[in-house]
């Protein structure tokens, strides 16, 4: 018996804590495989509607506090939130992709492979044990490498530089500072090989974000840069199952596949934050969640993901909070949006009037 999609997004919604709450902001995480926080007020709501409850303070304590979740960039270079405990998994794949070493990036960067080698093997005597600001980071490295040239090369592309370095496990964010950002060493918390590491990826990939092609996991990891070798590896050692979905075969892990068969599409509509992981965990061209029409509102210039409202597992319309409203713009008419919005005015402390148009 095929799948529907109706069928696969209603379960993904559940195993996403979109329709059922998750137990703590971690395991949110852990399960979504990181939430991408670029837009750190977004990354606070997607959580706070897969909780039932305000987490921001939740999130700042596991951060900073308990050091139980880690920020930093990783799956397609963008920065996210990650459960700590699983850290050593991002690492062993991340550190596979080696973009950096590619002559293109040296050009766009202006920054040789000897200066990068220079700069990232200083950067852990450097940090040491300390959280550091930009600035302070930059100086430190300058004091172990002796070499005061680096120091226009990391004032003028030191942005590209993060990257590499928490790709490579080197970097991630400290506590915050009088208002500025500071970096610091991530705790290794174990190692995983590449392979363990890149099956581990996958099986949680899957979990959240299945059924799913070869092609829809290397899109989100890293839009599609991943050696073909290595991915279809990481797909043998894991050996997944596949399924038919409405005529497509796609991968899925065994123990989700009579769940799967007995989900009923769901009738639920839900407002989602922007960058949420519902949308960016798939392939931009999924037309049964992200109809034609809706795709110029949703995924914007610059890599901008939209709030999206949900209804039936599929994207109706986008939203936003703002000049003392919620309006939700719908693509497609939708039951239920006027108490979305509000869970999510509660969730974010605004009393605004809701708008649909």
């Amino acid at each position: 018996m095929d799948l529907t999609w109706p069928q696969v997004l209603a379960w993904r919604l559940g195993r996403q804590f979109v329709t059922s709450p998750g137990p703590d902001a971690v395991a949110v995480a852990e399960r979504l495989c990181g939430v991408q926080t670029q837009v750190a007020s977004s990354a606070e709501l997607a959580i706070s509607l897969r909780l039932g409850r305000v987490a921001g303070p939740e999130i700042e304590q596991a951060l900073w506090t308990d050091r139980t979740l880690l920020k930093t960039w990783s799956i397609r270079g963008t920065l996210h939130l990650l459960p700590t405990s699983s850290w050593p998994v991002y690492r062993a794949v991340l550190g596979t992709l080696r973009y950096w070493d590619k002559p293109s990036w040296h050009r766009g960067s202006g920054v040789s492979a000897k200066e990068l080698d220079a700069i990232i093997g200083a950067v852990p005597e450097a940090l040491g044990d300390a959280e550091l600001t930009r600035e302070e980071l930059v100086d430190a490295v300058i004091a172990v490498t002796g070499d005061e040239h680096l120091r226009g090369l990391m004032a003028s592309g030191w942005g590209q530089l993060f990257k590499p370095l928490s790709f490579l496990g080197e970097l991630c964010h400290g506590v915050p500072r009088a208002g500025k950002v500071t970096f610091t060493a991530p705790p290794r918390v174990g190692e995983m090989t590449p392979e363990e590491g890149g099956a581990a990826l996958l099986r949680a990939y899957l979990g959240a974000h299945g059924p799913a092609s070869m092609a829809a996991f290397d899109g989100w990891l890293f839009r599609g840069l991943t050696r073909r070798a290595v991915l279809r590896q990481w797909f043998a050692d894991l050996a997944p199952a596949t399924v038919t979905v409405e005529g497509e075969e796609l991968f899925v892990l065994p123990e989700h596949i009579d769940e799967l068969r007995a989900t009923s599409p769901s009738e639920e509509t839900f407002l989602l934050a922007g960058f949420d992981q519902y949308i960016m965990g798939a392939p931009r061209d999924l037309e049964p969640l992200l109809p034609a029409a809706a795709k110029a509102a949703v995924s914007r210039t610059a890599g901008w993901i939209s709030p999206v409202v949900v209804h039936q597992g599929r994207v109706v319309g986008t939203w936003d909070a703002r000049d003392g409203a919620l309006t939700a713009t719908m693509l497609e008419q939708a039951p239920g949006v006027e108490q979305a919005a509000e869970k999510v005015l509660a969730l974010m402390g605004k009393s605004l009037k809701v708008v649909v148009a």
